[in-house]
C-alpha cells in the first residue's frame, strides 16, 4: 500500500473551503489525504486530550506519524524543561497514547539534528532512546548528517536500523553539505518505509543565520519529471514494505498539497481521502 500527505494540515489554504472553522480542518484534509504528519509535537509535547481529538475527528484508516519532541532528539542546545529524560519521554508517550490505542499512530519519527554525526556514542543514544519509548512503539529514523550514509558505512548503518527495527525516514532533499543526506531507497522494516519530500532548494538549504530560514529551506515545488523519477523507487520500497508513506514537507511556497495529488497521480493510485465531503457534517 502507499499512502501519500502531507506536513501538517494548517498550512494548505487550497484544502478547505471558504469559513471552515480550524477545528474542523483536520477532518477535512482527512478528505483529501488518508495519512499526516504533526510537526507541532516537536515543539512542544500536548496534552493527551489533543492526541484523542486528534484520534475522535479522523476516520477509521486514517494514520499519523508524529514527530518526537525537539529535547528527545538533540536540538534542544540548553537543558531541557524535565526533571529527566524519563521523565520526558514519559510524558510524550502518554500524551501519544490516544493515537496508539486507536490503530492510528503510523509512527514516531525521530529526526535528528545535522550535528548528530556516525559515532559509537550515538548509536548508544539511540539504543537509549528506543529503550526510554518502551515496547509497542513504532519509531521512523531520519539523519540530517551525511556521516550515516558515506559509501564506507552506509551498508552498516542500514544493517544497524534493521536490526534494531527502526522504520527507514528516506529523505530527498538538496546535497548541500554535510547537513543534509542523500536519498537512500532501502527499506529497513517490513510493515513501513517513510519518505519525506523537502524539497531541492539547494542555495536556502543552510540558511540557519536567517530568522525566515525554515520558510527559505522548505520554499520549493517539484516539477513531473522530477516526481516521476521517484515512480520505481516508491514500487521497489513497496516491495520490502508493507506501507510506504509519501509525505510532501515543501510548504513554504503551498506545492505540497499540489505536488502530494500530482504524486497520486503520476503513481495512478485511488483517491486518498477517506472523510464524508459533504460540509454539512460541519458548523
Amino acid at each position: 500500500m502507499i499512502s501519500i500527505g502531507l506536513a501538517g494540515w494548517g498550512d494548505h489554504p487550497e484544502l478547505y473551503p471558504s469559513g471552515v472553522a480550524a477545528r474542523n480542518k483536520l477532518h477535512v484534509y482527512s478528505s483529501h489525504f488518508r495519512v499526516v504528519e504533526i510537526d507541532s509535537t516537536f515543539y512542544a509535547i500536548p496534552r493527551m486530550a489533543t492526541a484523542d481529538k486528534w484520534a475522535n475527528v479522523t476516520p477509521d484508516g486514517f494514520g499519523f506519524v508524529v514527530k518526537a519532541y525537539q529535547g528527545m532528539t538533540g536540538h534542544m542546545r540548553g537543558p531541557i524543561p524535565y526533571p529527566d529524560r524519563r521523565s520526558m519521554f514519559d510524558e510524550f508517550t502518554s500524551a501519544m497514547n490516544p493515537l496508539l490505542a486507536a490503530g492510528k499512530l503510523k509512527a514516531v519519527l525521530f529526526q535528528y539534528p545535522p550535528w548528530f554525526q556516525c559515532s559509537k556514542e550515538n548509536v548508544a543514544l539511540l539504543r537509549e532512546h528506543q529503550e526510554l519509548m518502551g515496547e509497542g512503539w513504532p519509531l521512523a529514523l531520519e539523519f540530517r548528517h551525511q556521516s550515516w550514509f558515506r559509501p564506507d558505512i552506509r551498508e552498516k548503518t542500514l544493517r544497524f536500523m534493521e536490526q534494531e527495527g527502526w522504520i527507514h525516514a528516506v529523505c530527498d532533499e538538496p546535497q548541500a553539505g554535510s547537513g543534509s543526506v542523500p536519498a537512500v531507497p532501502v527499506a529497513t522494516h517490513p510493515e513501513l518505509t517513510i519518505v519525506r519530500f523537502h524539497g531541492r532548494n539547494e542555495a536556502g538549504w543552510n540558511q540557519d543565520g536567517n530568522p525566515n530560514w525554515r520558510e527559505i529551506r522548505y520554499l520549493y515545488k517539484y516539477t513531473e519529471d522530477e516526481l516521476s523519477g521517484w515512480v520505481p523507487l516508491v514500487k521497489k520500497l513497496n516491495g520490502q514494505s508493507k506501507e510506504v508513506i509519501l509525505l510532501f514537507n515543501n510548504n513554504s511556497g503551498g506545492d505540497a498539497a499540489s505536488n502530494a495529488k500530482q504524486m497520486i497521480r503520476i503513481l495512478g493510485l485511488p483517491e486518498q481521502g477517506l472523510a464524508p465531503k459533504q460540509l454539512e457534517l460541519f458548523d
